[in-house]
């Protein structure tokens, strides 16, 4: 009897010790290191982002769909696994704007407190002068900034010598930093861009704000064509394109996805590519219409753009652009974990406020995050050999040549 007993333990041992059990922990937690990780539960769309070894412009607009509507958990762990094959893991690029002509524009952009046609209390100003702004752009870089950002408040640049002239000085000077210059003054010309190129320029920024589709709901003043055509002006002239869109402008999902893939079909993608969340002023058409205290565009949304860019759009810088000041701290580093990797910090963004550096300092040293280096990227996208690279094997190798880290 007891022999018996004793025989049907060692079984019961035996069969411990082969066994996985099907509920509560898992006891078999064996693992290979070398082992691939699982491949994405979705569909093709995702499995093809992931796998990429280099930039595609072919998206089509089902795909970006299907990729917007992956579950958001998958969605953002798959971009920021892409993220991490093309991009240094924890560099973010700190860039600081400046408002160089406040007001007075022409435009009838419905979101913004600059436009001439509406009474937001904001009062039209002379453009800086060239030693201000260098003096602001020392500044900058003094509190870890490597981009410095202006913008001019008109909607072009015909007929403004004077002022195109002034904006190369200032260029010119803040090229002497060792910092980027990126300008966004409305539309340009051929002829305009070149010159902005001659000086020195590294990138143009020129949103397209929403979906060709919601477009017409947000500005009647400038088409959507007219704004493409200024890109294509900014790529001719060797510049980088700085491109983008705001969110919470009453659009639907569907405009995030159309939004994507133009700028993910352009003949080159954006160098950088920011994300906007609506900050309503009063006094402007879509500011008046939002509750008072209500979010223009849920956080999820957000996430969701920022994780379908990186996966249609691996090599571009994403941003956080306006907005970031009502994001949690929390929120702000999902986004990074999704794949963005560039921030506006400072005093001010425009007319809106700005997360300031000091704050910033904090959260980078909480979270290991470091300041992305000057030309850590630009430099990349600036070789026409690396843009037009078949592989990721290639634009590697391009970029250990001139010593980048990425």
């Amino acid at each position: 009897m007891a022999l018996t007993l004793l025989s049907r333990r060692a079984v019961a041992r035996s069969l411990q010790a082969t066994c996985i059990r099907s509920f509560s922990t898992p006891v078999n937690d064996t693992f290979s290191a070398s082992a691939p990780p699982p491949p994405p539960e979705a569909g093709n769309a995702l499995q093809d982002a992931v796998s990429a070894q280099g930039v595609r412009n072919n998206w089509t607009r089902d795909e970006i769909r299907e990729l917007y509507n992956t579950p958001l958990m998958e969605l953002a762990f798959q971009a920021g696994t892409l993220h991490r094959r093309f991009h240094r893991t924890n560099a973010i690029q700190m860039c600081t704007l400046m408002n160089i002509k406040t007001g007075g524009c022409s435009e009838d952009c419905s979101y913004c407190a600059q436009s001439s046609r509406y009474d937001t209390g904001l009062k039209a100003t002379k453009m800086s002068s060239v030693d201000s702004v260098l003096a602001a752009a020392k500044i900058a870089k003094a509190n870890g900034s490597t981009r410095f950002c202006m913008g001019a408040a008109w909607r072009d640049m015909r007929g403004r010598k004077t002022s195109l002239k002034n904006v190369k000085s200032m260029i010119e000077g803040i090229r002497e930093m060792d910092m980027e210059v990126c300008v966004t003054l409305g539309m340009i010309d051929q002829t305009q861009a070149d010159d902005l190129a001659s000086a020195g320029l590294t990138a143009y920024n020129h949103n397209l704000d929403t979906s060709r589709e919601h477009y017409p709901s947000v500005i009647s003043t400038r088409t959507y064509d007219e704004r493409l055509q200024t890109l294509s002006h900014v790529r001719q002239a060797g510049i980088n394109v700085c491109s983008g869109g705001i969110l919470g402008l009453g659009e639907k999902p569907e405009d995030h996805v159309g939004l994507i893939h133009t700028v993910s079909t352009l003949p080159s993608h954006p160098e950088s590519f920011p994300v906007n969340a609506l900050v309503p002023i009063k006094g402007t058409p879509l500011g008046d219409k939002l509750p008072e205290g209500k979010r223009p565009i849920p956080f999820d949304a957000i996430l969701r753009t920022i994780a379908t860019a990186r996966l249609t759009m691996p090599a571009t810088i994403i941003r956080i652009a306006a907005g970031r000041t009502t994001m949690s701290e929390a929120e702000q580093i999902l986004c990074f974990s999704a794949g963005a990797n560039a921030v506006f910090t400072g005093e001010k963004m425009l007319t809106t406020e700005a997360v300031g550096w000091d704050e910033d300092k904090i959260m980078f040293e909480k979270y290991g995050l470091v300041p992305m280096k000057s030309f850590e990227r630009g430099e990349l996208r600036e070789n026409k050999r690396q843009l037009e690279a078949s592989s990721w094997a290639a634009m590697k190798e391009g970029a250990a040549s001139q010593e980048v880290t990425l």
